[in-house]
């Protein structure tokens, strides 16, 4: 399915989401952001899909959010503006499938927060990130709070503040990427890593994934509860049952999801 700023596609287990808005370094516009949640979304209902791999069309991720439209916002139009432009950091922490960022280019200002609100990231070695907003008299507070998460608060701070670049070297250093590979290879690792998500339990890496993204909603006593109480539910259910007899049996699981 192809719409106009949204590339969607699906190849078995896999879904596909495509910045596509080349001309315009994949910067964010009303409808990038509504077609980018609404194929989240889709992927999410859809019961064949079990990782989702965001990537781009052209030479960046994405530099942020569209300023042209964003002169054109009027005041009171500005927060239901910004609310939509981070969406996703919603969306995908509510999923209860894992999304993948593909990195090439610049991925600076809303691109970035798209890339931390990922639960993974790849990036090309030649990928440049930032939160870089104050630069041009804005601030990525919208980036900054899955920044937070990842990194903490004083380094999020000084990311948010300063708006510097960092290679991706030094982003894997910081825990915001976790795999850093030669250009020529990103589209290669970002496949391999989403493939072996993909033959994993669905269920398993579910309730991994909700019970790790809650946690962060909670106190410490009671994400550890929450997470046990999934781990129990989990526990529960015939793929559980199976993936242990498979181990024991030395054979490969058979999925049922349920």
């Amino acid at each position: 399915m192809v719409m106009l700023e949204i590339i969607a596609e699906k190849d078995g287990h896999k879904g596909y989401i495509t910045l596509n808005r080349p001309a315009e370094n994949n910067t964010f516009n009303i409808e990038l952001a509504l077609q980018l949640d609404k194929t989240l979304i889709d992927f999410e209902k859809d019961g064949d899909i079990r990782v989702i791999i965001i990537s781009n069309n052209g030479k960046h991720f994405s530099v942020g959010i569209d300023l042209h439209v964003l002169e054109q916002i009027t005041d009171e139009q500005l927060f239901e503006f910004i609310s939509l432009m981070d969406m996703h950091n919603h969306t995908i922490a509510n999923m209860s499938k894992p999304v993948i960022s593909s990195v090439k280019g610049y991925c600076v200002a809303n691109g970035a927060g798209l890339s931390f609100a990922c639960d993974l990231t790849v990036a090309a070695d030649s990928a440049v990130f930032g939160t870089t907003a104050v630069n041009v008299g804005l601030i990525c507070t919208g980036p900054g709070i899955p920044l937070t998460r990842n990194v903490g608060r004083k380094k999020a701070m000084e990311m948010v503040l300063l708006g510097e670049r960092f290679t991706a070297q030094q982003m894997y250093e910081l825990g915001l990427v976790n795999w850093v590979v030669p250009d020529d290879e990103l589209e290669k690792k970002t496949e391999e890593i989403a493939d072996a998500l993909a033959l994993k339990s669905p269920l398993a890496v579910s309730a991994g994934k909700r019970g790790l993204s809650k946690s962060y909603d909670m106190g410490y006593h009671a994400a550890v509860d929450n997470g046990t109480r999934i781990f129990a539910e989990l526990c529960a259910t015939e793929d559980a049952a199976e993936g242990v007899r498979a181990f024991l049996e030395k054979r490969k699981a058979e999925w049922k999801l349920c």
